[in-house]
């Protein structure tokens, strides 16, 4: 049980850490200056402080909303394997973080 808690907080990280983002880029528009390292950095998004502060509040929005989403289905899928052994709990732990992973990038293609 100690081993699907600990998957269970591990998979709750990337959509609450979204969220959190998400919410902070929303609120303020990102980091005020042009940075190389932190923020939501492209090339597109570099370009000046109009399209820099766009960048952050679109990421954002996207963020907040997709880690809502994806939230309750992975505490979701975690309780389904609650009651199985290790090998099975860090399998579909492993995969939800990995699905995970992929929504946390796809606001880039945007």
């Amino acid at each position: 049980m100690g081993f699907w808690i600990f998957m269970l907080i591990i998979d709750m990280l990337i959509p609450i850490t979204m969220i959190g983002f998400g919410s902070y880029f929303v609120k303020s528009g990102g980091p005020q200056e042009i940075n190389t390292l932190f923020g939501y950095r492209t090339s597109m998004s570099m370009k000046n402080k109009d399209t820099w502060a766009f960048a952050h509040k679109y990421c954002g929005k996207l963020w907040r909303l997709i880690g809502w989403v994806i939230l309750f289905p992975s505490v979701g899928c975690m309780l389904f394997v609650a009651d199985k052994d290790i090998g099975v709990t860090g399998l579909i732990g492993g995969i939800i973080s990995g699905c995970q992973l992929v929504f946390l990038i796809f606001p880039i293609v945007f």
